[in-house]
């Protein structure tokens, strides 16, 4: 797996242009284990949902070639006090805004990849450009939960980064290629910035973060001026005709996530 590091959009010499894995490397590896074997039982979850009704199970009453047909991406951050852990597969994206400046802290898996493809071609399968690179020339992601029918040469197995925190960053945009398709990640990042300063005008995020139940129960949820961020980029995407899923998710990276 890559560990973002040493990471200079812009060639400046700012906090933005240099992350350093701050977990130990027991603690990545823990992570590393952790999130690999939740890619791994939802990958196995699909291979009995069916692609008609959409329920998991065998007794559904659909034809039973229905099942093990789905497949997604899937794009995962976790947050500590002082890391963003992302964990990809497939084509949907993590991009940090830094300073103004879009930071990837994921990649695509497309199967004209010089690693993706020497894996899919070391396993077996063929890399066919029909209308792009086409794993069998079928699916145009190396890396996919589900899409049984094209293992082994599409695996669910995610690749995992882990970048330092800094006083500089922003948001964090999680999305599906709905999004990326036809929106910049400099663009995304702009927006979604400008968004959440609209919505605090003051720049003040030290109040506490939106809290759902009680007690051990309790669920931080994403403040108002993130969701609003997400839904404007959203309708950006829906308005350049996107054909794609748009998926989008913003986490304000000012604002104090901890629960006291």
């Amino acid at each position: 797996m890559r560990v973002r590091n040493n990471v200079d959009m812009a060639g400046s010499s700012s906090s933005c242009g240099r992350r350093e894995p701050l977990e130990g490397q027991r603690t990545e590896e823990a992570w590393r284990i952790v999130l690999k074997s939740c890619f791994l039982r939802i990958d196995e979850m699909t291979s009995c949902m069916c692609s008609n009704c959409g329920s998991v199970g065998y007794q559904c009453g659909c034809p039973q070639d229905a099942l093990g047909l789905t497949g997604s991406t899937a794009v995962v951050a976790v947050l500590t006090d002082e890391t963003i852990i992302v964990a990809n597969c497939g084509d949907s994206r993590a991009v940090l805004s830094c300073g103004g400046r879009p930071i990837p802290l994921s990649y695509d898996h497309k199967p004209d990849g010089r690693e993706e493809r020497a894996r899919v071609e070391a396993c077996g399968g063929r890399v066919v450009f029909a209308d792009g690179a086409r794993v069998e020339g079928i699916l145009s992601m190396s890396r996919a939960i589900g899409d049984n029918y094209l293992k082994p040469y599409i695996t669910s197995e995610p690749e995992i980064t882990f970048t330092k925190r800094e006083a500089e960053d922003e948001c964090l945009i999680l999305a599906s290629d709905g999004l990326w398709d036809v929106v910049s990640s400099e663009k995304a990042c702009w927006v979604a910035t400008e968004c959440l300063r609209e919505e605090d005008p003051a720049g003040d995020h030290s109040s506490r973060p939106l809290v759902e139940g009680d007690g051990r129960g309790a669920v931080l949820s994403s403040s108002r001026s993130a969701s609003s961020a997400a839904a404007l980029l959203t309708r950006l995407a829906l308005g350049k005709n996107s054909y794609d899923n748009i998926s989008v998710i913003v986490v304000d990276l000012k604002r104090n996530h901890t629960a006291v």
